[in-house]
């Protein structure tokens, strides 16, 4: 395998995507790229290619740290340091792994060489080989929670702490933190969101020249990466002097009050948290004068940082499209234009050209600047195959509707075999989501880290110990004194140490929390549609999507009704498709239950060989009745039947309303081997409770 990263000069097109990348080469301090786009669009190839751009770093000669001669660091564990001159090295780009200890990370005791010599040895993390270049995270979205509160500790101080096993070891961790994700595999905590100065959303061109551009620079470089970097490296070259003079123009850019104003107003108007958006889009500003040879921050830099830096930052539901409104940027832009005392020769730039118009030289190449196109704001293919659109409604007509009028059925308030009960209505708006009962599985998984169910987990509460298997991770310092102490007469102890063996390890066991497969069966039939019912059962489908997508879950659903079921979204970690998937659910015909729920199954049997440590949470949300197919009520109960002999964990939310209540969720609920809740019962206001353990099978499970 070729270790010749890709020319950056060689990528097509992604402005927005190599701009941002060159304003943090620019102005590190800008505070690195958060990158979000579908598959194969070149985010991790930008990144690395990014790397051989960045000039060289002067280090201390022999310090693993990488302290910096002129300035070294006070607390450096291999200091104290003089100041003087260095020895000079690339800059480095250093991956961080999804599936990373902590340990990796942050560095740690050798607890062999400790145990065994008696000498404290510290062996530097990655955050120490990352200072003073580039963190990069593939998959950031996918990385475990207390991975991340250590990201957010180092970036927030520039330094890292380590505390464990009689080690005290502090030493500076500035670094450019760049990520990538695929926002269909889920988003991101706010407060990581907020340690990413700038974000990108990357899509996959969608002209055919630019594509077949794409395929054969691409080609090329498979076939010859070496003949392929050289026939760029003068671009490459001369990108990188163009790095250069912008860094040497930086500390003489003018950041003028009305151009501060500007930004103000602007980060006021999008409701931002805080005042890091504010000093993120005055630097990222200023990187964009200095990158386009400027002294002075004119309005189209303010433009384009706010572009750059506000669009994580703004305030959303977790289930709104990212990006911001341009048209309201603009109009706050105009509103405070006039205000400052910014420069006067240049008050409103000709540069607003297309899509308000970036810097010149926008692009890698120089060559005129046009900026990026405007920002699709939607995850690819995610609203675009909604279940049975054949209907000629789209959600949007749904959402103006007034509630139920057009979903007043008269064939389906009984549910039982109405004839005429397969017409199709059009989608109605879900209703506001609430905060949801605290849905868990039974047990004690060993699934992903998240926030739903009890799990064996790196963090969390001691709960004992074991023998390790593999590398060390915690080390249990009582239980491996334990193991050691009935040894040390056949061991020869001759003075008051202990003797210890790699043996008597021992490794803490810990109990935190995991994240499950929360698979929703939603009936769509219409029964469910009359006396207007869909909107709030919409509503409460979207409260617990938005509890999945808290606690860190992956979701699925599932719908049924007229003749069959319907996987409407498979498995994944991205809920805001889910919730794109249910505003466009249309509702009509039979209650086909025993599909629903068979369908169900087989999803959870596939993903159960996919990710077996995953457990399932099922969540049925119906009025119980069933009216599909021959023996609807008896093959439902069989169907739900087998749910109860695999063990999964079920609730039942019963949408039955009315004064006349025939109780057939309960019923289902009994066949699963879980609990039902109606609608009202859903909301919080009593959390304990809902889950019971599921019987002879959840016994079997926890004992396993």
């Amino acid at each position: 395998m070729s270790t010749t990263p890709y020319p950056f000069t060689a990528l097509v097109g992604q402005d927005d995507l190599r701009l941002a990348l060159l304003l943090n080469a620019v102005s590190p301090r800008v505070g690195g790229v958060l990158v979000r786009g579908e598959k194969g669009t070149a985010k991790s190839t930008a990144v690395r290619a990014l790397a051989a751009l960045l000039p060289s770093v002067a280090v201390v000669p022999g310090c693993r740290f990488s302290c910096d001669p002129r300035d070294p660091y006070p607390d450096c564990p291999d200091g104290p340091h003089e100041s003087g001159p260095g020895g000079e090295r690339p800059a480095r780009m250093v991956e961080l792994p999804v599936g990373a200890s902590e340990d990796r990370l942050v560095g740690a005791l050798d607890i062999e060489r400790a145990l065994a010599e008696g000498v404290k040895s510290f062996e530097p993390g990655l955050l120490a080989d990352a200072h003073r270049g580039i963190l990069y995270v593939d998959e950031v979205n996918l990385l475990h929670d207390h991975l991340v509160d250590v990201l957010l500790d180092a970036a927030a101080m520039g330094a890292s702490y380590v505390e464990r096993e009689g080690v005290s070891v502090r030493h500076a961790a500035r670094f450019l933190l760049v990520g990538t994700m695929n926002p269909e595999e889920g988003e991101l905590r706010p407060q990581l969101l907020d340690r990413f100065g700038l974000t990108v959303e990357v899509t996959a061109s969608r002209e055919p020249e630019q594509r077949v551009e794409v395929v054969r620079r691409r080609l090329a470089f498979d076939d010859d990466p070496v003949a392929f970097a050289a026939r760029w490296a003068g671009e490459e070259e001369a990108l990188r002097g163009r790095i250069a003079a912008a860094r040497a123009l930086l500390p003489g850019v003018r950041l003028g009050d009305g151009v501060l104003r500007q930004i103000a107003a602007t980060c006021a108007a999008f409701e931002v948290d805080g005042m890091r958006a504010d000093i993120v889009m005055a630097r990222t500003a200023t990187a964009l004068a200095a990158w386009a040879g400027r002294e002075d921050v004119l309005e189209e830099d303010v433009r384009q940082a706010a572009l750059l830096a506000l669009p994580h930052r703004r305030r959303r539901n977790p289930f709104d499209a990212p990006g911001l409104d341009e048209e309201k940027l603009d109009r706050t832009l105009d509103e405070f234009a006039d205000q400052g005392d910014g420069p006067e020769d240049e008050p409103d730039p000709g540069g607003e050209g297309p899509d308000g118009g970036g810097p010149d030289g926008g692009g890698p190449d120089g060559g005129g600047g046009a900026p990026p196109p405007p920002r699709s704001g939607d995850e690819p293919g995610v609203e675009r195959s909604g279940p049975d659109s054949s209907d000629g409604s789209d959600g949007s007509d749904g959402r103006d509707a007034p509630p139920g009028g057009e979903t007043a059925p008269q064939e389906a308030g009984a549910g039982a075999a109405p004839g005429s009960g397969g017409g199709e209505r059009r989608p109605v708006a879900a209703g506001e989501p609430f905060r949801t009962k605290a849905l868990t599985v039974p047990g004690t998984g060993d699934g992903a880290a998240g926030r739903r169910s009890r799990a064996r987990a790196e963090h969390g509460r001691t709960t004992g110990s074991r023998r390790p298997r593999g590398a060390l991770g915690t080390l249990h310092l009582a239980a491996t004194i334990r193991a050691a102490a009935p040894h040390q007469r056949a061991r020869g102890r001759g003075g008051p140490g202990l003797v210890v063996r790699r043996d008597d390890l021992r490794q803490s066991v810990r109990e935190g929390r995991e994240s499950n497969l929360v698979l929703f069966v939603v009936d769509a039939s219409g029964s469910m549609a009359a006396r207007q019912r869909m909107g709030a059962v919409k509503g409460a489908v979207l409260s617990l999507l938005l509890d999945a997508y808290q606690r860190r879950d992956k979701v699925g659903l599932v719908t049924f009704r007229g003749r069959e079921a319907e996987l409407a979204l498979p498995p994944t970690s991205s809920v805001d498709a889910a919730a794109a998937r249910l505003d466009r659910l249309p509702t009509g015909g039979r209650t086909p239950l025993a599909a629903g729920l068979l369908k169900a199954h087989d999803v959870l049997r596939v993903e159960r060989l996919r990710d077996p440590a995953r457990r399932p949470l099922l969540v049925v949300v119906t009025d119980g009745r069933a009216t599909g197919g021959p023996e609807p009520v008896a093959l439902a109960s069989r169907a739900a039947r087998l749910y109860a002999a695999d063990g999964t964990a079920s609730v039942v939310v019963d949408c039955e309303s009315g004064p006349v209540r025939l109780g057939l969720a309960g019923r289902l609920a009994g066949d699963l081997g879980g609990t039902a809740v109606t609608l009202d019962g859903l909301r919080a206001e009593a959390i304990a409770g809902l889950v019971k353990d599921v019987r002879t099978a959840g016994d079997s499970r926890r004992a396993a």
